[in-house]
């Protein structure tokens, strides 16, 4: 690739990078697209780490972050989404630090209770209820030995 295709290149995948949070292997693959080479694919990602716009940790924080506010996802998902990704441990570790214990259980119990009450009218027997909402919360990434004693406070 020409020198002046590599600069534009790297103008696009930085205006790419600044517009949200991205991790190497996003970022790695929108490259290759763009008809780059290994070495300049290399060269490129090292630029935007020294330049302060491609950031592993960061990027796991605000992803792990976000899919607990936004989604309601359990770590299991979410440690599972940044393992996808490629990310080290160390970056999936300072991820998940991210999400506070105290919010994590007042999360968990709020929509076991939204889901409860939500099959209320279509599903009478409690216990096929209880089977229901914890395979939900279950999906959701929720750890099976925290929903579960949650899962069975929701009915007498």
């Amino acid at each position: 690739m020409e020198p002046e295709a590599l600069t534009k290149a790297k103008q696009k995948i930085a205006h790419y990078c600044a517009y949200q949070e991205r991790c190497q292997q996003e970022v790695r693959s929108k490259l290759y697209q763009y008809g780059l080479y290994k070495n300049q694919v290399e060269e490129t990602l090292a630029w935007l780490i020294t330049e302060g716009y491609l950031n592993e940790e960061r990027f796991a924080k605000t992803f792990a972050g976000g899919k607990f506010r936004v989604k309601k996802w359990g770590k299991l998902k979410i440690e599972q989404a940044l393992k996808q990704k490629q990310l080290s441990s160390y970056c999936i570790r300072k991820g998940m630090a991210e999400i506070d214990t105290d919010e994590y259980a007042h999360t968990l119990t709020q929509l076991a209770k939204h889901k409860w009450n939500n099959y209320q009218q279509s599903v009478p027997d409690t216990f096929t209820r209880r089977q229901k909402t914890a395979r939900f919360l279950i999906a959701k990434g929720y750890e099976p030995d925290l929903v579960w004693p949650v899962v069975s406070n929701l009915a007498p």
